[in-house]
């Protein structure tokens, strides 16, 4: 495969755009914790330089995390910090959100500039399926944040109004690369042409599968999302605002990654996810450091500390 060219007006967009979601639709975040007694490390080292980005949940205390530079996908243990290289370095993808599937043990992760989505086999690392999502021919394309739902995988396009929806099979089988959909984002979704971080960046299903959530980091507005047809409703929040990047979600609590602010805002909101309130604006710890994508595991939640310049580590916050 031909490694794409990053235009440089994009690549700051790639290292700070390119922080996903994480979802947490179909993961562990609400499965109950056996060990709670044990102690968990509040911080777990990445590989130096390894660029990281998405993270997701898998079986037991698995994670996965994926690095926006080069594709790569380490797996680490949330129980004893320990970790390898599951993907190693692929040449022409980047790996910015990630979602796990734990019907089939597939591993979604969200392409970047690349346009693509891959679909990995989170036990042996090997390549499943590859999917153009978008055509960076066309324009600028930036594919972010990743959600699994029973019957399909949607992805956020930062540089379109728009989501990519992967169809599934009734288990959750792989479709042919030809099934990808676009779906345009009408109704409340303000795109705002030029913005420097972009307009979609952290996506999540809602309980029971029945919409999505998806943030818009330039305005700061989480919309609710119907699946099917793209119409957005603004969730309002008393006048407030939660501009960011990452997002997971427990029941009709959304923890939203606040990239340039080193925190994650807790947003708690109402039966239909049309209002709410943001109850916490700072939830997190002198550890986060440009922090990125998110993930809840049993009590916790998972933050990737990006930290671009210097080494890059998961960081545990109680919730």
């Amino acid at each position: 495969m031909r490694t794409p060219t990053i235009p440089l007006t994009l690549l700051t967009v790639v290292l700070v755009g390119c922080t996903d979601d994480v979802p947490t639709a179909l993961s562990s975040a609400t499965r109950p914790m056996a060990h709670r007694a044990a102690v968990f490390p509040d911080l777990i080292a990445l590989p130096n330089g390894f660029t990281a980005d998405g993270i997701s949940f898998g079986r037991g205390s698995t994670f996965y995390v994926g690095s926006g530079a080069t594709g790569a996908i380490w797996r680490g243990d949330a129980r004893t910090g320990a970790g390898a290289l599951l993907v190693p370095p692929q040449a022409g993808r980047m790996a910015c959100g990630l979602a796990y599937d734990p019907r089939t043990d597939h591993l979604f992760v969200a392409g970047s500039v690349t346009g693509q989505a891959y679909v990995y086999d989170a036990a042996t690392g090997s390549t499943l399926g590859v999917y153009q999502l978008s055509d960076p021919a066309a324009g600028p394309t930036l594919i972010q944040g990743v959600a699994v739902m029973s019957d399909a995988v949607y992805f956020t396009d930062a540089l379109r109004p728009v989501i990519h929806r992967i169809p599934l099979g009734t288990h959750g089988e792989l479709p042919s690369a030809d099934a990808v959909q676009q779906i345009p984002l009408t109704g409340d979704f303000e795109f705002i042409p030029g913005s420097f971080v972009g307009n979609e960046s952290g996506i999540v299903a809602t309980p029971g599968d029945r919409w999505l959530v998806i943030l818009n980091p330039t305005t700061g507005t989480l919309y609710r999302v119907d699946p099917a047809t793209g119409q957005t409703t603004a969730i309002m929040l008393g006048g407030g605002s939660v501009a960011g990047d990452g997002l997971a979600i427990i029941g009709h609590t959304l923890y939203v990654v606040q990239v340039f602010l080193s925190q994650v805002a807790v947003v708690r909101v109402d039966a239909d996810f049309t209002g709410g309130a943001i109850e916490q604006h700072a939830l997190g710890t002198s550890t986060l450091n440009f922090p990125a994508k998110i993930a809840a595991f049993g009590s916790a939640l998972y933050v990737v500390n990006a930290r671009f310049d210097v080494e890059q580590q998961v960081v545990r916050l109680s919730r």
